[in-house]
């Protein structure tokens, strides 16, 4: 029982960034209606950067901890929202209204720069951070074995699923959130209405862009270092996750995705480990082809 218990509190922080991955991505894709894997590079893209001007200030400029790290955190957020504005303006508005093989094969080119840019500055080195707010809170004691989680896990918890909560209220309580329902329902009518559907279009691109920076910041505070192929992995996660709650209503792209995380994390712990990748995107492979039959029908 307390082995189950330590994983589903396992699963916790793992579900609140999955949510939040599947929040932003479904907030993007409602303007851009195509599969875009660009959001995972960006996610991977703002932790590399992270941990890049971490190490420049903390080895090179000897500053404290704290102070390398909210260089490397001012460092990241910079980047990558530089990189998400420009391709939303430059690539992804251009080309969401063309085919949607442009979209994949543009998306697929600029993870490749965003990666092979930040391998190059690190010279393909694997850069970690030292571990920081590792103490434990326990939750439940059964003798000898204690239900734990760090306090980096319940922070990187708390952001995350704040990071959904305020976003809800944004499009569920104001103007803004009205506009972008609009535009995803019908951009020609919204334009028609008075609305810049490019702006909106914009807009969208750089909050979704935001999300995953602070996602790809806290993920490497939890984990310590980035890998140069997280972005593909992510990219392609993400793009996936999302449909299991529905890319129609970002909340519910963010339940499913959380649900997601359980259902993972659980296979870690009681399936064979080397299967679990393979296990869960043959998962979400089904659950989005299911889904599509059940719109087909109706």
């Amino acid at each position: 029982m307390a082995y189950l218990l330590q994983q589903l509190a396992n699963a916790v922080p793992l579900a609140a960034l999955y949510a939040a991955l599947a929040f932003g991505y479904a907030v993007a894709f409602g303007v851009t209606k195509r599969a875009d894997i660009t959001y995972g590079a960006i996610f991977a893209f703002s932790g590399q950067i992270l941990l890049l001007f971490t190490e420049l200030a903390y080895v090179r400029f000897w500053l404290v901890l704290p102070a390398a790290l909210a260089v490397g955190v001012g460092a990241a957020i910079v980047y990558s929202l530089a990189a998400g504005l420009w391709i939303g303006r430059a690539i992804m508005l251009p080309l969401a209204s063309k085919s949607p093989n442009t979209v994949i094969v543009a998306a697929l080119g600029i993870m490749i720069v965003l990666m092979e840019t930040a391998r190059l500055a690190a010279d393909t080195r694997a850069i970690w951070l030292p571990p920081f707010l590792n103490g434990t809170v326990v939750f439940w004691s059964d003798g000898p074995f204690k239900v734990t989680l760090t306090h980096i896990q319940l922070i990187d918890t708390a952001l995350m699923a704040a990071i959904v909560a305020i976003g809800t209220l944004i499009l569920r309580r104001t103007g803004w959130g009205r506009v972008w329902r609009a535009v995803t329902d019908d951009p020609l009518a919204a334009e028609l209405c008075g609305t810049s559907a490019s702006r909106v279009f914009l807009v969208a691109y750089a909050a979704a862009s935001l999300v995953a920076t602070i996602c790809g910041i806290l993920a490497t505070f939890y984990y310590g270092s980035m890998d140069f192929g997280a972005g593909l992995m992510f990219g392609l996660k993400v793009l996936l996750i999302a449909a299991v709650g529905g890319y129609s209503d970002p909340l519910r792209s963010a339940g499913g995705a959380a649900g997601l995380a359980v259902v993972e994390t659980l296979w870690g712990a009681y399936g064979p480990f080397v299967w679990r990748d393979l296990v869960i995107f043959s998962l979400l492979v089904l659950i989005l082809v299911m889904s599509r039959r059940e719109r087909v029908v109706l």
